[in-house]
């Protein structure tokens, strides 16, 4: 892989994206622009820190070299950003925001981690749903070479700060795979580096020119294969 770049590389899953494309060594130069810096740190990493998140699309463009690909699991919560609007702007906003700078700085891949269930007739109705699907539209309109949805259910893993209800979620999904077997665990959540594991797999392919489809949508059972049965480090 070429120099990729990854927004929200301190969340859960983006922390193990980060984590896996240092491991790999393959892409010479790994950036990340973020309000702290990431725990993961090595050789071909490129880190911004910059705590205003206005000055984001600005700092994308200055990135040198230019990165073929952009990776983003940016994302907060409505309880963390004090809100819903304030959870829409970092969610959506942020997002698109992001997405029109990469396209106009010649970036030619960009793939965003999004969220299963949102594009049924009820829940396309929820504030949260219209958030990922309004991102989701905003990046397969700027037309990429390659853009690449993720879309996993619940994602399972600690937090550095929890969310409301979280443990007990992923309590109740882990103990339904215990009793009902591994695929009743993974149709309802993955576990975080799994979805980290199937977004830099998804991302390798598109910038080798073997992504399924120019607008690559990955659901759950597409997550497990990629980043749990059919993923080589």
């Amino acid at each position: 892989m070429s120099a990729t770049a990854i927004i929200g590389s301190t969340g859960l899953v983006g922390s193990h994206v980060l984590s896996t494309l240092l491991a790999s060594g393959t892409p010479p130069t790994v950036q990340t622009i973020s309000r702290r810096a990431p725990k993961s740190t090595g050789p071909a990493l490129q880190a911004t820190v910059e705590p205003d998140t206005t000055l984001w699309a600005a700092k994308l463009k200055a990135l040198i070299p230019t990165p073929t690909t952009l990776i983003s699991a940016l994302g907060t919560t409505r309880a963390a950003a004090g809100g819903i609007a304030n959870q829409w702007k970092i969610d959506h906003d942020l997002n698109v925001e992001l997405a029109q700078a990469a396209k106009a700085q010649g970036v030619r891949n960009f793939v965003f981690v999004s969220s299963a269930g949102t594009r049924g007739l009820v829940a396309s109705r929820l504030p949260y749903a219209q958030m990922k699907n309004g991102v989701e539209d905003a990046i397969k309109a700027l037309d990429f070479e390659h853009a690449v949805i993720v879309r996993p259910g619940l994602i399972m893993g600690e937090r550095e700060v929890a969310h409301q209800g979280g443990w007990l979620m992923n309590a109740t999904v882990k103990g339904l795979g215990r009793i009902a077997g591994q695929w009743a665990q993974d149709k309802l959540g993955q576990d975080a580096e799994v979805i980290a594991r199937a977004t830099v797999a998804a991302a390798r392919l598109a910038e080798e020119g073997k992504a399924p489809a120019k607008y690559w949508v990955l659901e759950g059972a597409d997550i497990v294969r990629l980043g749990r049965t059919e993923w080589k480090e």
